[in-house]
């Protein structure tokens, strides 16, 4: 991840384009772009990409799981009418 944050850091530091820094890095310049993104992130929320991806899986895992209380809310109501 140093790496990543160094080559970040050496693309907004200078004057040179991505292209020719992810060149200079060996890299690809989607690749590099990508990684700058992922840095931004990790400076804008003091998450890692690990983190923020976890939180993203956990988001939409408690999505689903409201999602199945308010189906099993409404088949309870329904099963007690029958009664």
């Amino acid at each position: 991840m140093e790496f990543k944050r160094e080559a970040a850091r050496l693309l907004r530091e200078s004057d040179k384009s991505l292209t020719a820094i992810a060149r200079e890095l060996g890299i690809g310049p989607g690749l590099l772009s990508k990684w700058m993104r992922q840095v931004e992130a990790e400076e804008k929320t003091g998450l890692s990409s690990d983190e923020l991806a976890e939180l993203k899986e956990l988001r939409k895992e408690n999505s689903r799981l409201k999602e199945e209380v308010v189906i099993l809310g409404k088949a309870t109501a329904f099963a007690s009418r029958k009664l």
